[in-house]
């Protein structure tokens, strides 16, 4: 059974001092207008569910401008859960048990973000399409959290040493954390896109009523395994100081009918492509967890014709909760069991609907 999101509390959130959501076990609307905090209340339940932000990786930013700390509360799938952020450190509960471990934590819930920001994963650079597979990888990919985490301590380790032009032998102390981590993240990459490439090609058919060819393409930073490609990297370091191959470097190439989708796609093919990569996201975790994702959709609609919005919402599983922000449903087709929610001036009124 899917494990539901039944509510959610927010004290000292980005602009919130204090709000409640309490969606529905389908399809919630969050409606109100731009800069009202629709997108923060999504934002606050993925960090309430995964504990990372789509929008920063710095905490710190979410917190409200003068306070010290801000604080989620919410209950999903039967358990209670608690992420509370104060001077740099993070405090997590689960059923009111301090956690100092995330795995039976981050096990309760998997997410699916949609924005309209994620046309950035066609025109954007490589950082912004790696974050898409790492936030899959985070939670369709055992030890790929920690495997990141390593690389990420062993490459700001190295690049330090490298830029200080410090021995070799100092430089050589992180060379096994990185490749044996860098291994790790390369394959389960390369993995991901395999799967992903099918179910994207046939989100991107749904979305854009076309017969549109998607590919997509793993593009590694390193062969495998990655000390090779270290070892003969050697010169290009010592003359850049700074590491030139491993996953940092990894992309993936987006093609439609053939041609580059950045340069060739018109724009809702673009907006479509994304769409795709996302929903491919949340079909692959539905797929391995044998129920679909919480889907988050935050304002994906202002710049799609009527067709694609409603091709978009039906795409979505019949049995998947969804919260979804728009600043109008002039275009929606409400059904009973819908869920709306005003937002305004910091509050949140449900809205009776026939």
């Amino acid at each position: 059974m899917t494990p539901l999101l039944e509510s959610v509390r927010l004290l000292d959130f980005r602009c919130f001092e204090s709000v409640d959501l309490r969606p529905g076990p389908q399809r919630s609307f969050l409606v109100g207008k731009n800069a009202m905090g629709k997108t923060s209340l999504l934002e606050a339940i993925c960090v309430l569910l995964r504990l990372q932000s789509p929008r920063t990786s710095t905490l710190a930013e979410t917190v409200r401008v003068g306070k010290p700390a801000f604080s989620i509360d919410g209950h999903c799938g039967g358990s209670h859960l608690s992420c509370t952020w104060r001077d740099g450190s993070r405090r997590i509960s689960l059923d009111s048990k301090l956690q100092t471990r995330t795995e039976d934590y981050l096990a309760i819930a998997r997410v699916a973000w949609l924005a309209n920001s994620d046309l950035d994963l066609v025109l954007g650079g490589g950082a912004v399409r790696r974050r898409f597979l790492d936030f899959l990888g985070s939670q369709a990919v055992p030890g790929y959290r920690t495997a990141l985490r390593s690389y990420e301590r062993a490459l700001r380790s190295r690049n330090a040493l490298l830029r200080d032009s410090r021995p070799r032998r100092e430089i050589a102390a992180f060379d096994d954390p990185l490749t044996s981590s860098g291994d790790i993240l390369l394959d389960a990459r390369a993995r991901l896109c395999q799967i992903l490439a099918p179910l994207a090609a046939e989100c991107c058919r749904e979305i854009s009523g076309a017969n549109d060819r998607l590919e997509m393409t793993f593009r590694p930073g390193s062969s495998l395994p990655m000390s090779d490609s270290l070892a003969a990297s050697r010169p290009d370091e010592e003359r850049l100081r700074q590491t030139v191959v491993g996953p940092h470097r990894d992309d993936i190439d987006i093609h439609l009918n053939g041609l580059e989708s950045s340069a060739f796609a018109s724009e809702g093919q673009q907006r479509s492509i994304a769409l795709a990569l996302k929903l491919a996201q949340a079909r692959h975790l539905e797929e391995r967890q044998g129920v679909p994702p919480l889907f988050l959709l935050d304002d994906v609609f202002g710049e799609l014709d009527p067709a694609r919005r409603n091709r978009l919402l039906a795409s979505l599983p019949p049995n998947a909760q969804a919260i979804i922000t728009t600043t109008f449903l002039d275009w929606a087709d409400i059904g009973a069991s819908d869920a709306i929610f005003d937002l305004s001036d910091g509050r949140l009124v449900p809205r009776l609907h026939a």
